[in-house]
């Protein structure tokens, strides 16, 4: 069964309210063990905006559907216009002070992973190892006829040439690199096909309406079965691939922190809810525990 997608959700009545109090985060990460899910929360300091919450561009733009990009040419036209101009910015984009800390965490030892909903690569940029893209990675292509992968990069060089002059003022960017675009600016872009099979290549990324593939679900649950607690940084855990692992750990009694301005789905289940920017909130954390984050790469 495919996921539906879930574009909003509106917090019931009754959810316990965040908090400032960073204790708690700076507890269960003292202790080690963490396992980090994050979200698009976490890369709105480098300038990608959230999907939901105040500014969240779902107020403006429903993201494409895996059913809507295989639908036909003109879904595919609109898709790749859209993201070969929205790479050229979301590329531009550095990690931040909340990227920063979780890699610092990381490299002292405080973390057994990081499972992260984005697919802007910042967190590996910030010199995490061993990352899980839960979502997929906007720097790989697939094939969905021969599944062949090339890289972002390769594709969009074939983009530039067969598009020469194409440069569009977008309106906006999205948190998954689609720039918003009217009908009449993407009307005359030409999409390349697989250059191994001539088939429909599509972004690695889950899009809404897609599963995330079995084994990287897998993978993710023995994260969660391994770990000692799990902390969300930047996810209001609207859609059900995020939201299980939460559930997971509850479940099997680890403690759930949550960091995130607004409320969540998750927040019945957690500890805490502390709704504190990220970057301040983590340096802060990295601070009590004497872990230097370090400046930008």
């Amino acid at each position: 069964m495919r996921m539906r997608p879930t574009l909003s959700w509106t917090p019931p009545e009754g959810l316990p309210p965040g908090t400032t109090d960073l204790e708690p985060v700076a507890e269960v990460l003292g202790a080690g063990g963490v396992l980090v899910l994050s979200g698009a929360g976490l890369s709105t300091e480098s300038g990608i905006p959230a999907y939901r919450g105040e500014g969240g561009s779902l107020g403006r733009h429903t993201p494409m559907t895996y059913q809507d990009f295989v639908s036909g040419p003109a879904a595919r036209r609109r898709y790749w216009a859209r993201s070969h101009l929205g790479r050229r910015t979301f590329r531009r984009a550095r990690p931040n002070a909340g990227h920063r800390a979780v890699a610092a965490f990381g490299r002292h030892g405080l973390l057994s992973g990081v499972i992260t909903q984005n697919v802007d690569g910042l967190h590996q940029a910030a010199g995490s190892a061993g990352v899980v893209e839960l979502h997929g990675s906007l720097e790989r292509v697939v094939c969905l006829s021969c599944d062949a992968v090339v890289s972002r990069h390769a594709l969009a060089l074939r983009l530039e040439a067969a598009n020469p002059g194409f440069a569009p003022v977008a309106a906006a960017l999205n948190p998954d690199g689609d720039a918003d675009l009217t009908d009449e600016q993407v009307a005359d872009f030409r999409v390349v096909p697989c250059e191994a099979c001539g088939g429909v290549l599509k972004p690695d990324v889950v899009f809404f309406g897609e599963n995330v593939p079995p084994q990287r679900v897998a993978h993710c649950r023995g994260l969660v079965a391994g770990a000692a607690s799990l902390l969300v940084l930047g996810s209001s855990l609207t859609v059900m691939s995020g939201l299980r692992f939460v559930r997971e750990a509850a479940r099997a009694g680890k403690p759930v922190l949550i960091v995130n301005r607004d409320p969540t789905r998750g927040d019945g289940l957690a500890v805490t809810r502390v709704a504190v920017p990220l970057g301040a909130a983590l340096t802060a954390v990295a601070g009590r525990l004497a872990v230097p984050v370090g400046d930008a790469r």
